[in-house]
């Protein structure tokens, strides 16, 4: 039987305008041994300035990593999303985040679907996201990094599609990242999609659905954050309980709005854990 273990997305500092290395310092204050940071290209003027989060893949990720044990904690996985339909964009960035990954001991990427183009019909966007992934799996097998498909976008909305994109290309490290607050306003029963997608869960987003997002249920595939776990509709015991059995070691990655949100998850994550 494996673990769960607590990580935090960066997203939760996003309102307060936090750098990423005041970001990970405030985790570690928090409580938190793992984080999940955001990834990007090129030069980003918010990040730049110490105002956002992201970390650019320009940098050496080494200078991630001196940021991350200087304050004790470890990255346990890159938010990587991409639009898998448009392999120019995402096979040279995917590969980038897998290298990256890596080089600072992370062994999952997690990324979705992407907005598909309207010119696109089914057939050929499953197509050409088979090329994207099978152009980016040759390169997870390279540096044993996982893949993680999310349910977040039209085709990964239901368990049946978030299968078919995992099961694209032939390879144990192609799996799944289940967002539990995604499935929840896709309008899918958390826990019975769960149960669905169980053998290929490698990793999970601990997301919780509250408030105003409660009105959006069946209106879009995914919310970009949740309010603090134990604060909305997802009963976390049912999910731990569904998890527990694995046979190996699996992230929950909070994903929330603010500072406070991730303290008060943290405590409703470890009291059931």
């Amino acid at each position: 039987m494996g673990k769960i273990l607590l990580t935090l997305n960066m997203e939760y500092v996003r309102h307060h305008d936090k750098s990423f290395a005041e970001g990970v310092k405030i985790a570690k204050e928090i409580g938190y041994e793992y984080i999940e940071p955001m990834v990007h290209n090129g030069r980003e003027l918010l990040s730049e300035a110490g105002y956002f989060h992201s970390f650019s893949m320009d940098e050496d990720p080494r200078y991630m990593k001196e940021i991350c044990d200087e304050h004790g904690i470890k990255v346990s996985s890159l938010s990587a999303h991409c639009p898998l339909m448009r392999p120019e964009i995402s096979v040279p960035y995917l590969q980038k985040a897998i290298r990256f990954a890596a080089d600072i001991g992370a062994p999952f990427i997690n990324t979705d679907e992407g907005v598909k183009p309207d010119w696109m019909d089914e057939d050929f966007a499953f197509e050409v996201m088979k090329y994207t992934l099978t152009q980016a799996i040759k390169t997870a097998e390279r540096y044993n990094v996982y893949i993680c498909i999310e349910d977040h976008q039209i085709f990964s909305k239901t368990p049946e599609g978030l299968l078919r994109i995992a099961n694209l290309v032939d390879s144990p490290l192609l799996q799944i990242n289940y967002d539990t607050g995604n499935a929840y306003v896709a309008g899918n029963d958390p826990y019975e999609m769960l149960e669905t997608v169980l053998d290929r869960l490698y990793h999970l987003h601990a997301k919780d659905i509250g408030g105003v997002q409660l009105e959006s249920r069946g209106k879009v595939t995914g919310v970009p954050v949740g309010v603090a776990c134990g604060e909305g509709v997802i009963d976390w015991k049912k999910i731990v309980d569904l998890v527990k059995p694995l046979d190996r070691d699996i992230f929950f990655s909070v994903e929330c709005g603010t500072i406070p949100q991730a303290e008060v998850s943290l405590k409703h994550l470890q009291s059931l854990i």
